[in-house]
This record gives C-alpha cells, sequence and structure tokens, in this order.
C-alpha cells in the first residue's frame, strides 16, 4: 500500500529537523569563495517552473567561469546555440524564479543559488563571454536571493565521480536512441554523421 505524505508537519516528523548548522548556511550575497567556486565550474542545472507550475531542468556548459559575476548579488549565464525549445526561458518569462547548481568536476558538494532571472539579449559584459569568438545568444540574468553549499552525500552514494563505475556503452549511442525513441525522418546514418566528429566542431555555430 502506498502511503502519502499530504503536510509539511507529517514531512517534518519524518525527517526530523535539520542541523544547525545546515539550517543557518543560507546566505543573500556573493562570498569570495562563491566566486571561485564559479570561475571554477565548467556546468551548471537551470531549474526553472511555468505560470502553470509545469518544470524544467536545463543543463548549461562552457569553459570554467562562464557564468559571469555581476555583482555581490548578481550573475549571468550564456546561452549558446542549441535546440532551441527555450523550455526554461519561457518559463522564465511567465515565472522569474530560478534554481541553479554549480558542479566543479570531481568536486562531491555543490553551489547552490536560487534567486530571480530576467532574460537579457546583449549587454556591455557579452563581451566577456566570448567563446571561440562568439558572443552568447542571450543571457541569464539571476538576482540570488539564496546561496549555499550542498553536501557531498548524493555524489558520495551515486559515486558519480570514479571512472571505475561508468558505464558509458549500458545505452545505445545518441544517434540509436533519437532514431529509436523520436523516429525522425533522417536515416540512421545521417543521424550518426551528425551525432560524429562533426557535432563538437559546432558547438559555438549553431
Amino acid at each position: 500500500m502506498t502511503v502519502e505524505i499530504t503536510s509539511h508537519e507529517e514531512l517534518r516528523a519524518l525527517l526530523g529537523a535539520p542541523m544547525p548548522r545546515a539550517a543557518a548556511k543560507e546566505r543573500t550575497v556573493l562570498h569570495e569563495r562563491d566566486r571561485q567556486w564559479l570561475a571554477a565550474s565548467p556546468f551548471c542545472l537551470v531549474a526553472t517552473a511555468g505560470a502553470d507550475g509545469s518544470c524544467d531542468v536545463s543543463p548549461k556548459g562552457d569553459p570554467p567561469g562562464f557564468a559571469l559575476v555581476l555583482d555581490d548579488r548578481t550573475i549571468a549565464v550564456p546561452e549558446r546555440p542549441g535546440n532551441r525549445r527555450a523550455d526554461g526561458y519561457r518559463n522564465i518569462l511567465d515565472n522569474p524564479h530560478v534554481g541553479l547548481i554549480f558542479l566543479i568536476p570531481g568536486r562531491t558538494d555543490t553551489l547552490r543559488i536560487n534567486g530571480r532571472a530576467k532574460l537579457v539579449r546583449d549587454a556591455p559584459y557579452f563581451d566577456d563571454m566570448l567563446v571561440q569568438g562568439h558572443r552568447p545568444v542571450l543571457a541569464v540574468e539571476v538576482a540570488v536571493e539564496q546561496i549555499f553549499y550542498h553536501c557531498a552525500k548524493a555524489f558520495l552514494r551515486s559515486e558519480l565521480w570514479q571512472p571505475e563505475t561508468w558505464q558509458p556503452d549500458t545505452l545505445p549511442s545518441r544517434a540509436r536512441l533519437v532514431k529509436e525513441v523520436e523516429t525522425p525522418t533522417e536515416s540512421l546514418a545521417d543521424l550518426e554523421r551528425y551525432y560524429g566528429p562533426a557535432y563538437a566542431e559546432k558547438l559555438y555555430r549553431g
């Protein structure tokens, strides 16, 4: 029988109270160590929710330091050419609340930033976001409302950074997955060419 949790009180009774250190670690202003973390991070996850409550989590990645610190309370995350779905960006237009998790490869702790976002199509700092000579398509400016470091337990349990646990060939190639699951009109050979070596050569050209 499935037993659902339906109240905050029931949830707290089940999980218990957070440790004082965990409860008090939230901040609203970037620390110098946060700036250093962002300068070292090449990857983040951006969570958004639409006006109707539908959610999206989108990965963003670039060379380390791609998330630019604008001031002690504001960061900007560049957008590069992608699949043009813009799920998260459409959410931001309807609901500016966002959550971001910044990773550093090999680190088992993460930096979390929650705040309010807006989409910017151009700004002087875009010139500081050049990669391979390309400016970002747009940027997400995030006004920080909450920032803290998250503990390592999830990464330790999953053994995420331990190469001996990696099994990338458990599933078929990206091209085969597209052909089997998304049923495109292209042939498998065409998809394999598209997702082959040339795919990495056009990351900033769309």
